[in-house]
């Protein structure tokens, strides 16, 4: 297998926000890792292959780190704007404004990446429509069974 990356954001303490954490957590079971099963304590990137990252946000920092990979895999929650409830979409290196401060996309990253390292890592975003957003560590019932199969596909994509 490439050298990939698995990078899941998002806030666990909101709900279906924190999918991402959730499909981390159900990808490392799969691969019989010893996860954290609290979402306080993160996924860091290791030695192994795929190696798992857990962030509440993408940071622009994170592109050396991308830059070290052949395959990155991004995962998120969307709620709405976005038409499937699960979405799988290739990444290319595009700089994407945004009117958040602190918000970042995937493109983004991948374009620091390829101006910054001049490293161009095949990518993916796979997100996850979200229907609650209170304050929980648990997700809501459709969410968990869209968790599953993007962990599902996410297992496949590896294997490509």
């Amino acid at each position: 297998m490439k050298p990939t990356l698995i990078i899941g954001y998002g806030n666990p303490d909101r709900e279906d926000d924190g999918v991402a954490w959730h499909i981390l957590t159900s990808l490392a079971e799969k691969m019989g890792r010893p996860g954290p099963y609290d979402p306080a304590i993160g996924f860091e990137p290791d030695e192994q292959n795929p190696a798992l990252w857990f962030m509440l946000q993408l940071t622009p920092e994170i592109a050396e780190t991308i830059a070290e990979y052949e395959k990155v895999c991004f995962i998120d929650a969307h709620t709405g704007s976005v038409p499937n409830d699960l979405n799988i979409e290739k990444v290319s290196g595009e700089f994407q404004r945004s009117p958040f401060t602190h918000h970042m996309t995937p493109a983004t990253c991948m374009s620091f990446v390829q101006n910054l390292y001049n490293r161009a890592p095949e990518a993916i975003l796979v997100s996850v429509r979200g229907f609650e957003f209170g304050f929980s560590h648990e997700l809501s019932p459709k969410t968990r069974e869209l968790a599953q199969q993007a962990a599902e596909t996410i297992f496949r994509w590896l294997d490509e």
